[in-house]
């Protein structure tokens, strides 16, 4: 990892991803570019200064110099936040996605002590600490059985301000109807529920890195994604302080190699103890995008097993 040095002329470090130099070594003549994003990261808009006393031309410079990062191959590593493009003018706010850990009125998994969520990976470990005498309960997924979960993670969309009341409606160009939720596939997969019943869906693309992506949309992937209407009742209200547009609602299943081995916690894990009882854990996180916004949050996961 290394910095550009943007003092002087303007930058362009553009490089292919992991799987864009697989395409291209295959040598067959099929390789052509077809996407692109932009990014920026490494910016601090706070760095406007309106009272640079050289005049207007100066109010953006350190922006303009900021130094950037060099470009990545890695796809797990770059652009967390990407540009979009909005023909309007007159937006005040742009939308968020936020975690939803209401557990009374939203059913919303709560984050347990370090701001992260606890996935048990087997039975035995389900029983110890799915339970009310728990200092995790609230905050752990029954891995093996997902349906059995009272509670789900829940992210919401939409403004996160005061100065426009949550009971307007969120402008339709500013709502998300399609989520990116990311996930080891070494660790788990992205499951949902109805009820007690289990929801599956197959990930769209497995990557060289082992990272499955879902793409889940409003409309079509209705135990996943759903509008939120203007707060009316308790059930239905929104962790945004503004505009409501949509909610993602999932859970994770434990992989068969976490439930059936303890190989990977010794690879890629550590031992610790969680209420007294002796565990294996392996930490990661599940990315969550907006693809029509771009915004992007990551939830840290827990996976935990019984010793």
């Amino acid at each position: 990892m290394a910095f550009l040095d943007n003092s002087g002329d303007i930058i362009l470090d553009a490089v292919l991803t992991d799987t864009g130099r697989a395409r291209l070594a295959k040598g067959d003549g099929s390789f052509k570019i077809a996407k692109f994003a932009l990014g920026d990261d490494e910016i601090d808009y706070a760095l406007y200064d309106l009272d640079d006393p050289s005049g207007s031309a100066y109010f953006d410079l350190e922006i303009m110099q900021t130094p950037i990062l060099e470009a990545f191959t890695n796809n797990t590593s770059t652009m967390k936040s990407k540009l979009i493009s909005i023909p309007r003018t007159n937006i005040l706010y742009l939308p968020i996605l936020k975690f939803n850990g209401d557990t009374t009125a939203n059913g919303g998994l709560a984050l347990a002590a370090g701001n992260l969520i606890y996935t048990a990976v087997d039975t035995d470990t389900e029983t110890s600490f799915a339970t009310s005498t728990s200092t995790v309960d609230g905050s752990i997924i029954r891995g093996v059985d997902p349906g059995n979960n009272s509670l789900q993670i829940v992210i919401d969309q939409g403004l996160n301000t005061n100065e426009i009341a949550n009971t307007q409606p969120l402008s339709g160009d500013l709502i998300e109807t399609q989520y990116i939720i990311e996930i080891d596939n070494r660790f788990g997969s992205i499951v949902g529920k109805n009820g007690n019943n289990l929801i599956t869906v197959n990930p769209s693309f497995i990557d060289d890195d082992q990272v499955a992506s879902y793409y889940l949309s409003l409309g079509t992937d209705t135990n996943f994604v759903k509008s939120i209407v203007p707060p009316t009742s308790e059930d239905n209200s929104s962790i945004l302080d503004g505009p409501v547009g949509t909610r993602l609602m999932f859970l994770i299943q434990a992989s068969l190699d976490l439930q059936s081995s303890t190989f990977l916690f010794q690879q890629l894990g550590t031992t610790s103890t969680l209420d007294l009882v002796p565990i294996y854990q392996i930490d990661s996180v599940v990315r969550i995008t907006g693809a029509t916004t771009g915004y992007r949050v990551d939830i840290p996961i827990r996976f935990v097993k019984q010793e």
